[in-house]
């Protein structure tokens, strides 16, 4: 099956240079270009990508906007935004998690990198970069405890309608460990945890492993960290 890809970036070179790059795997093809947030979720309603490589500071509207605007949409409820930055740590890049973004990637990132994170989007079955992921997540909502913030009550409420076991899985998810990582510590199979993983989706409302980390830190279910 071909990966559907979309590229959002207000730098054409930039884009010329994704588009050499995905067309070049026999997996992949580019199916359309946007120079900003307002023309990325017009294409993605249009062209029904996979993937949208999306950059996160563009003129007019901007990343973030743009992931909401696709994650809003029932209709693309198939469609994953991989969020392109050159911040590794950047509150904006947690706000578009929290928009419905599947996971965030450098743009120093090396060519097989992007070409992976791509794969993996598409197949939703992993958190892109989960170590950075969570870091990144710990350290906003740990910036927000200090500044009296409270956690989501509502999503704090939901939890409730997991299992134990569900729980235990979402814990792990929340640290970044994959799904063979969370078998062989709670000694069950991956299918296994394919399983819980999915069902804590579908109670939780999340769209992808990413946002099942979000809403593990916001309800209060994992504390965050900062070194």
């Amino acid at each position: 099956m071909t990966i559907r890809v979309l590229l959002a970036d207000d730098q054409a070179l930039l884009r010329s240079a994704f588009r050499v790059l995905v067309d070049s795997e026999p997996d992949m093809e580019v199916v359309g270009e946007a120079s900003d947030g307002a023309e990325a979720a017009r294409l993605a309603a249009e062209r029904r990508p996979d993937v949208v490589l999306m950059d996160i500071r563009m003129p007019g509207t901007d990343g973030l906007a743009a992931t909401r605007m696709i994650s809003a949409d029932p209709s693309l409820a198939h469609v994953r935004v991989v969020i392109l930055t050159t911040f590794e740590v950047d509150d904006y890049v947690v706000q578009s998690l929290r928009a419905g973004a599947s996971g965030f990637l450098g743009k120093g990132s090396e060519p097989d990198e992007l070409l992976s994170a791509i794969r993996v989007a598409a197949d939703g079955e992993a958190l892109l970069s989960p170590a950075a992921t969570k870091g990144l997540i710990a350290r906003f909502l740990a910036q927000q405890d200090t500044a009296g913030e409270d956690l989501d009550p509502a999503r704090a409420e939901r939890l409730g309608s997991l299992t134990g076991r569900e729980r235990e899985v979402l814990v792990q998810v929340a640290g970044g460990h994959s799904n063979d990582e969370i078998a062989e510590r709670l000694q069950v199979s991956p299918l296994t945890v394919k399983t819980h993983v999915n069902r804590a989706m579908a109670k939780l409302g999340a769209r992808d492993r990413a946002q099942l980390v979000v809403i593990a830190y916001e309800s209060g279910l994992v504390r965050p960290r900062v070194e």
